[in-house]
């Protein structure tokens, strides 16, 4: 077994998880040293391996089990394959339970209880084990038995109907950002539970909503209507407290120029050579901007149009205001910032074409506990010997015994 490192070393967690939320979870608890051991179902494995094209290509250039959606965050774990259908399979989950610290799934409200795996079963035998649950809609409610998917959070959660142009239809957000954004509170989550473990030896339930998450990152726009009771409305890329704060047109292309404050819109005018816009009674400060935005806006598209993207930038940046290119993923990728930062990386992995996968980096950087990548997104079963061996101390015939049985 490779080494564990980082700060989460000695910690290990039982991984039921599938698709995104879930697997963003444990990913992060991996890259900060948990051991990460991936329950998935024999012959299937988690539902994203076939959420394809494209795919990870073999030495002879052919499409492998391994989708690209799969590999966005399932590194630094290790994958067993057993049937949880099966009582014995669903025995030796709870052999390893005993040697983990923590229990992720994501099942549908109910469906682990049927197995014996419900928060109650689990807890009566393991108290010290910390339980997280992640559903579409949370254990209780009038939706909690429904499935949920990213798009449906992003849907009844408000925010589809914040994003896309105003006289257009409702848009969902790029990337299954309700997904990614109920794996970060799930991390956030087991960080809490396995503190207060540490403290006191008990365990818990986290209960965790996709739709609960969705709804507490919609933010200034949630609570502006909280506070008002006025309906928040689509703006595309404006901003609904700060003006200017939107896409521009410019003379090839566009930039985003985003004014936060008041001294930074006035070295704005100057640059842009109108300087009495800042003196304009109508746009002095942000909150006379934000009630004038349908004046001001026409003034600034037309200002921005003659100068080109890389002048607005090049210009601009040395005053303090910011302003950015509207990167495509190859650009972002290419970008040198994001290169010097180390966002996109290169993994060994052993069916690839070229012997490697490449993946998004970690965010995080600690000085003293560095994130590590230690194991690749692993293949289908590819640790089941290794792990019934390690945990549980089973011989090879009985591992054999039970991949002849189907319960690996």
């Amino acid at each position: 077994m490779t080494d564990v490192t980082g700060p989460l070393d000695g910690i290990r967690i039982l991984d039921l998880t599938r698709i995104l939320a879930g697997p963003t979870c444990t990913q992060l608890m991996g890259d900060l040293g948990a051991d990460i051991i991936k329950i998935e179902k024999p012959v299937a494995g988690d539902d994203t391996r076939s959420w394809g094209p494209p795919y990870l290509a073999d030495k002879d250039g052919n499409d492998t089990r391994e989708s690209a959606y799969y590999m966005a965050s399932n590194r630094n774990k290790r994958s067993i394959t057993i049937d949880i259908g099966n009582p014995e399979g669903v025995k030796l989950i709870k052999q390893m339970l005993s040697k983990c610290d923590a229990l992720c799934h994501n099942f549908k409200v109910g469906g682990l209880e049927k197995y014996g795996l419900g928060y109650e079963d689990i807890h009566a035998e393991f108290p010290h084990l910390v339980y997280l649950h992640i559903s579409g809609f949370g254990r209780t409610g009038p939706y909690a038995k429904r499935a949920g998917y990213d798009m449906l959070a992003q849907g009844i959660g408000g925010v589809m109907s914040l994003t896309g142009p105003p006289d257009g239809d409702p848009h969902k957000v790029g990337v299954g950002i309700a997904d990614v954004m109920c794996g970060m509170y799930a991390t956030t989550a087991l960080l809490a539970a396995l503190r207060h473990r540490e403290r006191t030896g008990q365990g818990q339930l986290i209960d965790l909503a996709l739709l609960d998450a969705q709804v507490a990152w919609l933010i200034n726009e949630g609570v502006n209507y909280l506070t008002c009771g006025k309906e928040p409305v689509r703006r595309g890329n404006a901003h609904s407290n700060i003006v200017p704060y939107d896409v521009m047109p410019t003379a090839d292309g566009y930039v985003i120029l985003a004014v936060g404050n008041d001294g930074q819109y006035k070295r704005f005018c100057e640059y842009a050579e109108r300087p009495e816009l800042a003196t304009d009674e109508r746009f002095l400060t942000n909150d006379l901007r934000v009630r004038n935005r349908d004046a001001i806006t026409p003034l600034l598209r037309q200002m921005m149009v003659m100068k080109t993207t890389d002048e607005w930038i090049q210009g601009l940046a040395p005053l303090g205001v910011p302003c950015a290119p509207v990167n495509t993923i190859p650009q972002t990728f290419a970008d040198p910032q994001i290169q010097h930062r180390g966002m996109a990386i290169e993994m060994p992995h052993p069916t690839s074409q070229d012997g490697k996968c490449n993946l998004i980096g970690n965010p995080i950087n600690l000085s003293e506990t560095p994130v590590t990548y230690r194991r690749p997104p692993p293949t289908l079963g590819q640790h089941t010997d290794e792990i019934l061996e390690e945990l549980l101390n089973l011989d090879a015939e009985t591992r054999q015994s039970l991949r002849d049985s189907g319960i690996v």
